[in-house]
């Protein structure tokens, strides 16, 4: 029976424990968007992790939605990562690259003026965003034309040959959280007609030609995708988002990927169900789980064979060695959650270890 700290083959890496860190925005790249010596050393600190998964970076130029979130789109921004994922490989770990496109979550103040795109012209209403001005509304995205999405899907190739570039161990492709190849998937915020719109099919077109991108360019067995069905943060919502998963999870396995990572939860609590079962039964690969699980719970779902690991976001914030702490079963450093997108160490690198 399998337990948090046996190993798992992950596509075509073998990982030394299940234990794995969720893609976790920082905010510490700068106005660059240059990933640096500071996140070197966190991710580095975290390195006994079965897999670091990295935060969402920016795929194509002028598409933040956090302000100092890094990208991989120029050499500079390769050369950045690189540090990190030599630091990280010195300290035993690996790593994947979650790539990203931020969607309608993005704002001109942080866009150069640009006005964000998304799949259809709605606009998010439930929260605001950050930017150099303070707190602001979201803005109303423009619809995507057809005959631009080629562009994205470009896009997020030259990302994924960057990421290569930059000596990361695979790529996670990010269609969750109610950014871009997410806003396309469900059908709140996917009203468009066409190729990419009506039909579940059409919606997942585009995280489907994205995921081929990726695969063409590393090999599926370095590939992940992350979905987040329930998730109604960035004012999202599906009229079936059990279905969609079912369905998405089916239309993933050709890829033949290193593994599905499924939020199961809902960020503000708004939207219950289980959708972590039908992904199980519907994907034919690793089936990784992210959600508020604790560590008994994790053992629990790892051990009943509902899923083969367990990605944890906040506890590996402020715990840079967790899994020996969740080993020994001691006591967790408490987050602090008012300097999880500030700049600086404090806050982000000088949480203890044991």
């Amino acid at each position: 029976m399998a337990d948090l700290f046996s190993p798992l083959q992950v596509g075509e890496l073998l990982l030394p424990n299940r234990i794995l860190m969720a893609p976790l925005t920082r905010c510490r790249a700068g106005s660059e968007h240059i990933a640096n010596e500071l996140m070197a050393e966190h991710y580095a600190q975290r390195a006994s992790s079965g897999l670091l998964i990295a935060e969402a970076t920016m795929a194509i130029e002028g598409n933040s939605a956090f302000w100092a979130e890094p990208g991989i789109y120029n050499a500079a921004q390769v050369e950045g990562w690189r540090k990190v994922t030599a630091r990280v490989h010195a300290a035993g770990g690996r790593i994947f690259l979650q790539v990203w496109h931020g969607g309608r979550a993005c704002h001109p103040l942080m866009n150069n003026g640009a006005q964000p795109v998304a799949p259809s012209a709605i606009a998010i209403t439930n929260d605001e965003v950050h930017t150099p001005e303070g707190k602001k509304p979201h803005a109303v995205p423009r619809a995507l034309e057809d005959d631009e999405i080629p562009g994205i899907i470009a896009g997020f190739r030259r990302a994924f040959e960057n990421a290569k570039a930059a000596g990361f161990d695979g790529v996670e492709v990010h269609g969750a959280n109610g950014y871009l190849l997410d806003e396309f998937l469900r059908d709140g915020s996917n009203r468009r007609s066409g190729r990419y719109g009506g039909s579940r099919e059409n919606r997942a077109r585009l995280l489907l030609e994205v995921t081929q991108q990726a695969c063409d360019v590393w090999g599926g067995g370095r590939v992940g995708v992350r979905l987040s069905p329930l998730n109604s943060y960035n004012s999202m919502r599906d009229s079936d988002p059990v279905g969609l998963v079912t369905d998405v999870a089916q239309r993933l396995n050709p890829f033949g990927l290193a593994y599905l990572h499924v939020m199961r939860g809902d960020f503000l609590g708004e939207q219950k169900g289980d959708v972590i079962t039908p992904a199980r039964a519907a994907f034919r690969g690793v089936l990784i789980a992210n959600g508020a699980y604790s560590p008994a719970e994790a053992q629990e779902a790892v051990a009943s064979g509902a899923v083969d690991a367990i990605a944890f976001g906040v506890p590996f914030l402020a715990n840079p060695d967790l899994p020996a702490r969740i080993r020994a079963g001691a006591p967790l450093n408490n987050p602090r959650p008012a300097l999880f997108y500030t700049a600086g160490a404090e806050g982000y690198t000088d949480y203890p270890a044991l």
